[in-house]
């Protein structure tokens, strides 16, 4: 028999017990749908995370006294805190000694604060960083009008400011803001450049900051943070390629051990990352909610395909004659075994199919709650209906072997 009347066959019996098909698709699709719905979920965080998390540049990585993430306890973090703080004497000997860089900059961050022009004013949820002029091409962010930061700005600690997209459309709607001042904390700052729009998902503040020199910021914000430790700048360092960066990270490391005095056999008393390593840090704090998920929907699979080979076990002592039928005007087992094989793995497929719509819908729940981009995890589909493909090969082959192993004289006979 040819798998396309195989198949034809398979189709039928499906359709001519419509209840049956139903109730059996509903473990199918509830395992399938539990899968791809969280892997769809996950994929819709991860896409924006990993867009916004690629705020540096391919070849750019930065040093911070305090690490990224992976702090195990507040006693782990307060003994980090006492670390000698990163200094603006750190970039200099970096720009002065490392060969494998280009551009290394400064920045500290204040987190919270109200701009104000005229009788026009932001609701205290900008940013200033306090910076040098590489923060543009580090942080893949540019002047799209005026100017950036220059090198007089920073040595003489000059009032100046670029301000980002968003604060100059909600300071200055109707005028061009360049060469106006504006407010800041209380002190009055020259609006040198803005910054072109580069909107955030997570609602961050890409276009409300704005960026005064770094030499400004320790005169104005004082060279103690909150908890009266001395502030420790986050240096951004541009390596010359893609290909040297590895090499720079040990060259600027190789330096900056050298400036704190670490000993050799201690670890560094600072943190770097790059793109990669934080989106690889991520991607492994979500590993464990994949791998619970895979197993949950796997255990549904499972308790499905067991329902599946119960079925049509049923569905074999239902349909003797018929095997009987066929067998004695030429069927072989084989064909028989092929028709409920088959039977099992498409209708496997079709609960797999249903299944993966319903868990793509459920994922991109997510989109609309949040605003992300909606993701559609082919690779997870395509794994899902070969898992639902094995499910019915597996729990359709003992019945399809029964049924091919039958008498024809007596399943003719049978009653």
């Amino acid at each position: 028999m040819h798998y396309a009347e195989a198949f034809k066959m398979a189709i039928n019996a499906i359709f001519a017990h419509k209840l049956r098909s139903f109730l059996t698709l509903l473990g199918i699709v509830a395992g399938v749908a539990s899968i791809i719905g969280v892997m769809t979920g996950i994929s819709v965080i991860q896409n924006t995370i990993e867009k916004e998390m690629s705020v540096l540049g391919a070849t750019v990585f930065q040093v911070q006294k305090l690490p990224r993430g992976g702090i195990s306890s507040r006693a782990e973090f307060l003994r980090l805190l006492q670390r000698k703080p990163l200094t603006m004497d750190h970039v200099e000997e970096l720009r002065e000694k490392a060969k494998n860089v280009t551009l290394v900059g400064a920045e500290l961050w204040k987190y919270g604060y109200t701009a104000k022009y005229r009788d026009i004013k932001t609701n205290g949820d900008g940013n200033i960083c306090g910076g040098t002029p590489e923060y543009g091409p580090n942080n893949t962010h540019y002047v799209v009008r005026g100017r950036t930061l220059s090198r007089e700005d920073v040595k003489l600690g000059r009032f100046v400011v670029v301000i980002g997209f968003a604060l100059a459309q909600k300071l200055f709607p109707f005028s061009d803001p360049l060469g106006k001042t504006i407010r800041l904390e209380n002190r009055d700052y020259r609006v040198i450049g803005v910054f072109g729009e580069k909107k955030s998902s997570f609602g961050s503040g890409y276009d409300k900051y704005c960026l005064i020199p770094i030499t400004n910021y320790l005169r104005v914000f004082g060279t103690k943070d909150g908890r009266g430790l001395d502030r420790s700048v986050y240096i951004t360092v541009r390596a010359r390629s893609t290909e040297v960066l590895d090499d720079a990270i040990q060259e600027v490391r190789g330096i900056l051990r050298l400036k704190r005095n670490v000993p050799a056999k201690e670890d560094d008393d600072f943190a770097y990352f790059t793109n990669d390593s934080q989106i690889k840090n991520f991607n492994q704090q979500t590993a464990a909610v994949k791998m619970g998920s895979f197993i949950i929907g796997a255990v549904a699979l499972v308790v499905a395909g067991i329902g599946i080979m119960n079925i049509m076990l049923v569905s074999v002592t239902e349909r003797t004659k018929e095997i009987g039928l066929r067998k004695s005007i030429g069927a072989k087992r084989r064909d028989v075994l092929n028709q409920f094989l088959l039977e099992a793995i498409v209708l496997c497929n079709i609960g797999g199919v249903i299944g993966v719509l319903v868990g793509f819908g459920l994922g991109n729940l997510v989109s609309i709650f949040t605003g992300f981009a909606v993701s559609i995890p082919v690779e997870w589909a395509v794994g899902g209906l070969i898992f639902c493909t094995l499910t019915g090969l597996i729990f359709g082959l003992w019945p399809a072997v029964v049924a091919s192993r039958k008498d024809p004289i007596l399943a003719l006979s049978y009653e």
